[in-house]
């Protein structure tokens, strides 16, 4: 069977008020929040005793981003907060946005880093930002559309 379509990326957070803002102040909207505990969660990610609080994050055309706090167990950190794009792992999300200097400044006003940006031929214009907790955000905007 083919994959329909992806649902949602998942982000743990320790400061999870802080990465909403971060989420919101980009364009994404709260879908919902929850606290979620019990066995079959256990289960289900393979961990003992969870308890974690999860906010959905949708992007405007739907697209999901999970974000959670684990509150038991405690949520582990592997290396720095602000590792470098060539860690192992998954490194950063990227949404296309119509207007990049806008959105760099308006990120740049609620403590987001600019770690660069570049024009990639006479297609797109990328910057990448850091908000919270060290995460890596991409924005594209595509050059030439109407």
């Amino acid at each position: 069977m083919p994959l329909k379509r992806m649902d949602n990326i998942l982000i743990v957070v320790d400061d999870l008020d802080a990465v909403k803002s971060f989420f919101t102040e980009l364009g994404l909207e709260l879908e919902g929040e929850t606290t979620v505990e019990g066995p079959s969660v256990a289960a289900l990610i393979g961990l003992k005793d969870v308890r974690a609080t999860l906010a959905m994050m949708r992007t405007p055309d739907g697209q999901g981003v999970e974000l959670d706090k684990f509150h038991t167990p405690d949520a582990v950190r592997f290396g720095p907060v602000d590792a470098p794009a060539n860690a192992l792992g998954l490194r950063r999300i990227m949404f296309a946005v119509d207007d990049i200097d806008g959105l760099v400044a308006h990120m740049q006003a609620h403590g987001a880093d600019v770690i660069g940006q570049m024009q990639y031929g006479d297609s797109y214009r990328l910057a990448y930002i850091r908000g919270p907790e060290g995460i890596i955000v991409g924005l594209a905007e595509q050059l030439g559309q109407a």
